[in-house]
């Protein structure tokens, strides 16, 4: 059985999720694949924040290991509205590893949604991946 709350909060993290991916493609159409990272990023965040949205760039979450806490252990690229992880990249394919960075970013923060955006490919669309916290 779903609660309303929880079927309204998945509505408003999927419109949410669209409009970052549209303003993702919006930034990567005149740029296209080839550039930094951090060009992207720079770009993305202004779109973001142009379109009237909280967003934070390089939020960093600690890691715990036993006694010790590190608090610049992990770094966000960019964490939208507080819900959802942004990790962008430029690379040639997507590993594991890359898979493995944002699902460790969503747990220790618990957020619930995370996209993994690479930059490098020629259409932007292809080379997009959501991922759900289903810790929560």
């Amino acid at each position: 059985m779903h609660e309303e709350g929880s079927e309204l909060r998945k509505d408003e993290l999927n419109s949410l999720s669209y409009e970052i991916i549209g303003l993702a493609i919006e930034v990567h159409k005149p740029l296209g694949p080839g550039l930094l990272e951090s060009a992207y990023n720079e770009c993305l965040f202004y779109e973001l924040k142009k379109a009237g949205l909280y967003v934070e760039r390089e939020k960093t979450l600690p890691i715990i290991y036993k006694d010790i806490k590190l608090e610049y252990g992990y770094r966000i690229d960019l964490l939208v509205e507080n819900k959802i992880v942004i990790e962008l990249k430029t690379v040639e394919n997507f590993t594991p590893v890359h898979f493995a960075q944002i699902l460790t970013y969503l747990k220790p923060g618990n957020y619930p949604l995370g996209l993994l955006l690479n930059f490098h490919s020629k259409i932007l669309r292809n080379s997009i991946k959501r991922f759900i916290n289903t810790t929560q």
